[in-house]
């Protein structure tokens, strides 16, 4: 009786076992697809391509019925279906030096959101600001299919040179303005940027200037801004502190300065990011800002303006940056027409980190 018993149960579990795969396999063969989607909204296939793919394309009252069928449907787009099929990926690479620097972060931010809008997605790798790191990422990128790569500056190994002319996809060199540069470049003068914050320093008084940069191996945007430090007469003291582009880096800076013997009355910093380090560093040592020591970043990150004293700075126009590359990236691939290098401009930011000084 107990064999029979085990028998009938073991029978009747492999039973609902079976029926259990079978309706597994049976919604399994029920995933909704890009037909399904357009019947159920009572519009062409074309249609729901072009809500997934460039949905600004598409008016707004089609598009929300359309998202709402793809959310009841639980429907997912294939990424390698869709790639077979129109032999895009969408797919777009950006390779950064860092993301621990807030000034990408907030370009990367526009740009993806930018190119979301034209149903672009984006993919980012970081470099260290080594140009050979950078070689292998772009690889990686191109590897994975990214229609599109963006860069910073002008400083590339010649693997990323070869790289580029043996697969012509659409690059855009940004966080720097060269007209003559072979690649269309997006971005700011950097020796400009530079320029402003110095010629407000020279108009209010200043004599003796201490300048707190990042390192400049193959870092064409600080070597653009220490050109843009003009030659000074005799009666001018300029000197120049190397260091990491960190909020460390910027305190380690600050105790190299105030360990010479000249008495700077200002430090410009090359970043907002080495400027907070510096401020921290003053107010450890107890030297007050600006009455003691004026401070000047350039950037203009949030932060900037949070601090006490709020530190003036040179705004960098980056998110302006992220927007007009992402949308030079969608005219490149969508109608095959390259941008013209651009430059968007700085501005000076006054702010309480500077006084004038007689």
């Amino acid at each position: 009786m107990k064999l029979v018993t085990c028998v009938k149960v073991f029978i009747e579990k492999s039973g609902n076992l079976w029926i259990s795969k079978k309706l597994a396999n049976q919604k399994r063969k029920k995933r909704a697809n890009l037909r399904d989607v357009a019947k159920a909204a009572n519009v062409s296939v074309a249609t729901v391509s072009r809500v997934l793919n460039s949905p600004v394309t598409v008016s707004e009252d089609t598009r929300r019925r359309v998202q709402d069928v793809i959310a009841s449907l639980h429907f997912v787009p294939s990424a390698a279906a869709r790639a077979i099929n129109t032999g895009r990926t969408r797919v777009v690479g950006a390779i950064v030096p860092t993301l621990d620097n807030a000034i990408f972060s907030k370009f990367l931010a526009t740009l993806e959101k930018t190119l979301a809008e034209h149903g672009l997605s984006l993919v980012v790798a970081t470099t260290k600001g080594d140009p050979n790191i950078e070689a292998q990422k772009a690889q990686g990128l191109v590897d994975i299919g990214a229609e599109a790569l963006i860069v910073s500056g002008v400083t590339h190994s010649p693997d990323f040179e070869k790289l580029i002319e043996l697969t012509r996809l659409p690059v855009i060199a940004t966080s720097c303005y060269d007209k003559n540069y072979h690649l269309p470049t997006i971005g700011y003068d950097n020796a400009g940027a530079s320029r402003i914050a110095l010629d407000f320093l020279l108009s209010a008084g200043h004599r003796k200037i201490a300048v707190v940069h990042g390192p400049v191996k193959d870092n064409d945007r600080t070597l653009a801004r220490l050109s843009g430090l003009k030659a000074l007469d005799q009666n001018h003291t300029l000197q120049t502190f190397e260091t990491n582009i960190s909020v460390q880096g910027g305190c380690d800076a600050t105790q190299m300065l105030l360990a010479e013997t000249t008495s700077f009355s200002v430090i410009l910093c090359f970043s907002d990011v080495l400027a907070l380090g510096v401020l921290f560093e003053l107010q450890r040592n107890r030297i007050k800002v600006p009455d003691e020591m004026s401070l000047v970043g350039i950037d203009d990150l949030p932060s900037s303006s949070c601090t006490f004293p709020e530190i003036t700075t040179v705004h960098l126009p980056v998110a302006t940056m992220g927007e007009t590359t992402g949308e030079a990236i969608v005219e490149w691939l969508d109608n095959h027409v390259a941008p013209k290098s651009k430059l968007l401009q700085a501005e000076l930011i006054v702010r309480n980190s500077t006084r004038e000084f007689n």
